[in-house]
């Protein structure tokens, strides 16, 4: 490609408006076993949405950790003694992204029955999925992550 198509290129897409992507991020794997990992994929989630793209979040099997307040303060110390960085990040992640989760995962997990107030947002915030739910947010994405 030349440097006039390669502009030319940049140009129209730039006039197109809209570069959003759709973004699926699923926390799935047990965040204990590689914290800092989880502390990148919150990072990258958060970032999607600051950047201007649609972020669907779905926590299952010990990936619903991430719901425990308790355990986000662990995180947040992973990052420092008074760091507040992924309890800030997860806000952004709470209030912004449109988030799924398997109760079955929870209760697993974390030992909450729904509606006890037990996560980090209530649980009318909360789109309540499984397998079904996973498909058709891949399926329906451009960009999948997967934590």
């Amino acid at each position: 490609m030349t440097v006039r198509q390669y502009t030319h290129l940049n140009n129209r897409l730039h006039l197109d408006g809209d570069m959003s992507k759709k973004y699926f991020v699923k926390f799935v794997s047990e965040p204990r076993n590689d914290t800092i990992k989880t502390i990148v994929g919150i990072a990258c989630a958060a970032r999607a949405i600051t950047d201007g793209h649609a972020v669907s979040v779905f926590f299952a099997a010990s990936g619903t950790r991430l719901l425990d307040q308790a355990y986000i303060k662990e995180l947040d110390q992973e990052m420092g003694t008074d760091s507040k960085a992924v309890t800030e990040m997860m806000e952004v992640i709470t209030s912004n992204a449109v988030l799924y989760c398997s109760f079955a995962s929870v209760k697993a997990t974390l030992g909450h029955s729904e509606g006890d107030g037990g996560l980090i947002i209530p649980d009318d915030k909360i789109k309540w999925s499984g397998p079904p739910g996973v498909i058709e947010l891949s399926s329906a994405s451009d960009i999948q992550l997967v934590y």
